[in-house]
């Protein structure tokens, strides 16, 4: 799971950091970037300038003069008031673009009153074409101290915040209004040094250069305000203007347009020569800010992305999101502080956007990844046997809390079921002790326990699991049981058997675990001493019929086949007679000794696997039965195959297993009778069948007739020797060779039996 989350984490950091880049780069996420413009600039709170005087057109100079335009005479005599104070400079923001044809002497004298002050700047603007600038007359440029343009751009939401600093035709645009009337009482900036201020000699394209954000000024109204009628009439005296910057403007309703501007929480519009006073005061103080180079604003802005997503891979769900709320919030205090610090401001939208949606998008993920997961366990614990219950009756609610509380259930199963384990492991009936790597006793059942008090000892924790096996040796090689200073090693099964120093015969099994991490070893002893015992009497057994049965009959048969051929002739007619039969039960005798070895040792040893030819078999097992078969006048059909028949078996019990059941098929079978024998593949089986001719099985004889001991109801009080072990040794013989066994009969019509062994290659 750890590695599936950072996989998706690299997956969505490169996807934020991605879509960062882009929504850091130009003209992306404006409104969102212009709000946060505004909320840095009310938070600035730039103080305006007391150098900025602004004369207005209002609404009573427009009642007490008329309607406008007004004649040109007045202009000039306003100009002559504010120079008679000695100011700095005067921005004139009228178009003076046409001659005034109803008083054309008027032209003359603004031109005069312009050219006495020498401080006059004039306003340039593009043309209509945009192909062109719209210059003054002739006569008005070359009375203007410097030209200016006076362009403001608007953004994306029709407001006003930022104006270029240079704007026009040629190689040499011309500077701002307001940056030119700076300019006459400070030549030596920058700006001021490579601008010219009259009009280009050649047509150019416009250009436009240096965009530059507006600190407006706070304060209402943030200047000394005056109104035109009052200075024509010389009701504000001219000390009001020394050395202050003058713009003469419009403000009155219907005299150029009002645009909307962030300078205040009251004000929602300003007129062109109130915008013309905030960029001059902020020009004069140096509080314009730059709008950042965009690489600079992409590393901004991806800076804390990247911080962001980091805290989200290492930190925890709170400590994460408290993290990415305080980079946000230290990207929005940079994003303040830039204008004051290094009069640069960034773009920092992209930024908060991608913290806003980091911290959801990762707990969707880990939520999801948690989710799969809780869901893997539960089908995991299914499949191992833990009821869980899938799909909750109630399916209303929340999904992960139905996997929450699936998980809950399964935890509370998994206790149940350790403490079940536990409770199992205590009440063993073997000793069974949990131990480390070294062979220190962790924990003990039950028996164990009382094993130990047996042999008047006693367990601890930690203890040496040496100290109870004092003394036990491996049944053999008389080598300690548990060897002290060399414990067993934790990565194999280990099975030995030993006596204890109460010669106790015990079975040792040592199995290594891992839990968590730490390796150890759950060692049980298991008492076989009953077992032990019950095989000495077996062996016992075994000895007695293999030699104490066998040695008398094959005794007898020798005094027998002695008489026969030494001894004289017997007068009793009766001897041969007497004679044939004791012949007959010593050989059955003998039959049921062999039957029985053979049974009892197909059955508890394993067959050697080795290649065995299955058609040699056959024949062998003809010709042991040829003289019986000759006895009864009972032909054998077989016909070998051409094809090499090859298994991985054991070629005497296969050999015995065939002979057995022809030995059946010419018992069983009518006199001077056929038994058929076949071996042919099935599958991926080699399958010996042998047919008789005889009386045949019913079904409720077939059920049981490869049991030990059994024979058929009509054949226990008939004179066909037999006890019912040469079936069952076949059975045995299939089993162990991976094969099996299978009879079809009907009453009266023989019977067929099918001995199926896996075939096997060829040997090389």
């Amino acid at each position: 799971m750890k590695r599936s989350l950072t996989l998706e984490w690299l997956c969505m950091s490169a996807a934020l950091l991605a879509l960062t880049f882009w929504l850091s780069g130009p003209h992306q996420l404006e409104r969102a970037n212009l709000w946060l413009q505004d909320l840095a600039l009310h938070m600035q709170k730039h103080a305006p300038s007391p150098d900025v005087v602004l004369v207005l057109v209002d609404e009573p100079s427009i009642t007490s003069i008329g309607r406008w335009p007004w004649r040109r005479a007045l202009h000039a005599h306003v100009i002559q008031q504010i120079s008679a104070g000695q100011p700095q400079s005067i921005g004139l923001d009228f178009l003076l673009t046409e001659p005034d044809l109803d008083y054309p002497e008027d032209d003359l004298v603004l031109a005069e009153s312009m050219a006495n002050s020498g401080h006059v700047v004039l306003p340039v603007v593009r043309s209509l074409d945009k192909q062109a600038a719209t210059l003054p007359l002739p006569i008005f440029t070359q009375a203007a101290a410097r030209l200016g343009h006076v362009h403001l751009p608007l953004d994306e939401d029709g407001g006003v915040r930022s104006f270029y600093a240079r704007e026009g035709m040629g190689q040499q645009p011309w500077l701002h209004l307001a940056l030119s009337m700076l300019c006459l009482t400070q030549p030596e900036r920058t700006s001021c040094l490579s601008t010219h201020h009259k009009a280009p000699t050649e047509a150019a394209p416009w250009q436009r250069h240096g965009l530059t954000h507006i600190a407006f000024a706070q304060g209402q109204p943030p200047f000394a305000m005056y109104s035109y009628i009052d200075v024509l009439r010389g009701h504000i005296p001219a000390s009001a203007f020394r050395n202050k910057h003058v713009i003469i403007g419009t403000a009155a309703t219907g005299l150029g347009t009002t645009l909307a501007t962030p300078s205040g929480k009251n004000t929602s519009s300003a007129y062109s020569a109130q915008l013309l006073g905030h960029i001059l005061s902020g020009a004069q103080q140096n509080q314009h800010t730059a709008s950042a180079n965009p690489w600079a604003n992409r590393l901004f802005n991806a800076a804390p992305v990247a911080i962001g997503l980091a805290a989200l891979l290492v930190l925890g769900p709170s400590a994460a999101l408290l993290t990415c709320a305080g980079l946000a919030l230290l990207t929005l205090l940079a994003h303040i502080a830039a204008p004051a610090l290094w009069h640069t401001s960034f773009s920092p939208a992209a930024a908060l956007l991608a913290l806003v949606l980091a911290y959801p998008l990762w707990s969707w993920r880990r939520l999801n990844a948690a989710a799969r997961f809780l869901n893997q366990e539960m089908q995991g614990l299914r499949l191992q046997g833990l009821s869980t219950n899938p799909s909750p009756t109630n399916s209303s609610g929340d999904f992960l809390q139905h996997r929450i509380a699936a998980v809950e259930q399964a935890s509370q199963q998994l206790r149940q079921l350790h403490q079940f384990v536990t409770e199992t492991l205590l009440q063993l009936p073997s000793p069974t002790l949990a131990c480390n790597q070294h062979g220190e006793i962790l924990l003990a059942n039950s028996a164990a326990h009382r094993y130990a008090h047996s042999l008047g000892r006693t367990l601890q924790a930690q203890q040496p699991l040496a100290d109870l096996l004092e003394g036990a040796m491996e049944r053999g090689s008389l080598q300690p049981l548990w060897d002290r200073n060399a414990p067993p090693a934790v990565t194999n099964t280990i099975q030995r058997e030993g006596m204890d120093i109460q010669k106790n015969s015990l079975l040792m099994l040592v199995q290594p675990f891992v839990v968590a991490g730490d390796k150890g070893l759950l060692v049980s002893l298991v008492d076989i001493s009953d077992l032990r015992q019950a095989m000495a009497q077996r062996d016992q057994a075994m000895h007695f019929i293999s030699h104490d049965i066998r040695a008398p009959i094959g005794a007898i048969l020798t005094v027998i086949e002695m008489e026969q051929h030494f001894g004289e002739p017997c007068s009793n007619a009766a001897s041969p007679v007497l004679l044939e039969r004791i012949q007959r039960y010593a050989r059955n005798g003998l039959a049921l000794a062999d039957d029985f070895v053979h049974l009892a040792r197909a059955q508890n040893t394993t067959a050697q696997r080795v290649p065995v030819e299955l058609g040699f078999i056959i024949d062998q097992a003809l010709d042991d039965t040829w003289a019986a078969a000759h006895e009864r006048l009972v032909e054998l059909d077989w016909m070998p195959q051409e094809e090499e028949a090859w298994v991985l078996g054991d070629a005497s019990m296969l050999r015995r297993a065939c002979v057995n059941l022809i030995s059946n098929a010419i018992k069983y079978g009518p006199i001077e009778g056929t038994v058929y024998c076949s071996l042919t593949a099935e599958g991926p089986d080699w399958c010996i069948t042998v047919r008789d001719q005889g009386d045949g099985i019913s079904p409720a004889e077939q059920e049981r007739l490869f049991a030990p001991f059994t024979r058929q109801t009509q054949h226990e009080s008939s004179t066909v020797p037999g006890i019912g072990l040469g079936l069952a040794y076949v059975h045995t013989v299939a089993v162990q060779h991976g094969g099996s066994i299978q009879v079809r009969s009907e009453v009266g019509q023989g019977a067929r039996f099918t001995l199926r062994i896996p075939q096997a290659g060829a040997p090389a």
